[in-house]
């Protein structure tokens, strides 16, 4: 027999309130998202495969005319493909945040989003792998990196962080993989019992026989903690790696030991801001007002609160760290970031990431559908912003005045970057069409403690 939960626990602001909602229900709101889609999608989808194809070209042109074509130059060797690279690694954390982190915390507004989350994840690490490629020129030499015999005699720095990079994001896209993977076993068993054709013949080889026996949802249930109790420190460790390419270096903004929490800090924050840009929409187009709920919503936004002042607070720490060392180097950089050739750079950082934010304070704007998407895209862009502000103003102004240098975009530059975000939509899209973008296991399971606490 279904049961329905009634919250009896009014108070509880993190339960999540459905209303109305049965176990069919909730497989049945999730499995009309698997529909032929309509035209519009169509549309969409044909919009953002143009963005790529162009993407794509510019990148071509890049590897025929060489990397001279971007606005990178001497002193400033890294422009938006390093940039996009923290910023893309930052959008990733987000799905680990929300998926591991608060699984073991017991936060039950998780669980709406949570699938969509690790997805959000996997395809941000895929594309943030494909700006060291880019930024590399001559892509086929990649291999050069790779520790095997080779006619030129060179072998990697293995002390070098940027190789660290390269260990931190495959560990981090394998574990994340297999997390969200995992997650999608007893989902994946729904779809295949219902479906037909050769959609059922998909379903039953990437279900992987799945039956729901009581020996494999034990083992499921203690592969899914165990996963989540890894992903937990890798959000810690992997930006943190990132942010050493930057801390380990000498150059004056960058040589300082705050850079790893400060980039952790940073990372949620860009994410969990991704995950609102993305869910809004996803909650519209697919009718998932019922699951995703205004209150899932708003619990996001005061995470976004709490992230927000703490890289408001790491602002103000560097600014501290520059005027007390008394470094006239230190506190030349940070005098030019604010009222230098990248002020507005720097000024939309900062009031995007930490001003704009605060306003989710008030109820009235945080549980304003427009209000929450609105204020999700400001901080996207300051977050872009600020690793623009890190790298492009440090390398700009360096130790010696006479190689100072000014660096700008390039046309080539920003048509790969609206490939790069064109790829991440369009993969998002496939994804939520064919496969179950909402944890039914999860949602069921929130919705039988609801029931029991009835009983």
């Amino acid at each position: 027999m279904e049961t329905i939960y009634k919250p009896q626990r009014p108070a509880d602001k993190l339960k999540i309130k459905m209303h109305e909602l049965t176990f069919a229900k909730i497989d049945q709101t999730v499995l009309d998202t698997l529909k032929p889609p309509s035209r519009n999608y169509w549309l969409i989808i044909a919009i953002l495969f143009l963005g790529i194809l162009f993407g794509a070209a510019c990148w071509g042109y890049q590897i025929f005319k060489g990397v001279g074509v971007a606005g990178m130059n001497n002193p400033v060797a890294w422009g938006t493909y390093l940039i996009n690279f923290v910023f893309w690694v930052g959008i990733a954390h987000s799905g680990t945040l929300i998926s591991a982190i608060l699984h073991l915390l017991r936060a039950g507004w998780r669980n709406p989003i949570a699938r969509a989350a690790e997805t959000m994840t996997v395809f941000a690490v895929c594309i943030a792998g494909l700006f060291p490629f880019i930024h590399l020129g001559r892509v086929w030499l990649v291999f050069y990196m790779l520790p095997i015999p080779n006619q030129r005699n060179l072998w990697p720095n293995f002390q070098s962080p940027l190789m660290f990079d390269v260990v931190a994001i495959s560990t981090y896209l394998t574990v994340s993989v297999l997390f969200w993977y995992t997650g999608m076993l007893p989902d994946l068993a729904v779809v295949r019992d219902r479906a037909t054709g050769i959609r059922k013949k998909i379903f039953t080889v990437i279900s992987l026989g799945w039956t729901g026996a009581h020996e494999q949802w034990r083992h499921y249930t203690r592969g899914y903690l165990f996963f989540a109790a890894l992903a937990t420190p890798l959000v810690i460790s992997v930006h943190s790696v990132v942010s050493w390419d930057f801390a380990l270096g000498v150059v004056p903004g960058w040589h300082t030991t705050i850079f790893a929490p400060y980039f952790v800090a940073g990372a949620i924050h860009s994410g969990l801001a991704m995950v609102l840009t993305l869910m809004i929409p996803l909650r519209k187009l697919f009718h998932y007002e019922k699951i995703i709920t205004i209150a899932v919503l708003e619990s996001v936004a005061k995470t976004i609160i709490f992230t927000g002042l703490i890289v408001g607070f790491a602002y103000g720490t560097e600014f501290f760290m520059a005027w007390y060392s008394q470094n006239p180097l230190e506190m030349a950089i940070f005098q030019y970031r604010p009222t230098g050739d990248y002020a507005l750079g720097f000024w939309i950082m900062v009031i995007c990431n930490t001003m704009i934010p605060l306003l989710y304070f008030f109820k009235r704007i945080r549980t304003s559908i427009p209000w929450l998407f609105g204020i999700a895209i400001f901080v996207n862009v300051g977050m872009w912003y600020e690793r623009f502000v890190i790298i492009i103003s440090s390398v700009s102004r360096d130790f010696i005045p006479h190689a100072w240098g000014l660096y700008s975009p390039t046309f080539i530059e920003f048509g790969i970057m609206l490939g790069a975000f064109c790829i991440f939509f369009f993969l998002f899209l496939l994804f939520v069409k064919h496969l179950p973008s909402v944890s039914m296991t999860e949602m069921k399971e929130a919705l039988d403690q609801g029931a029991s606490h009835g009983n």
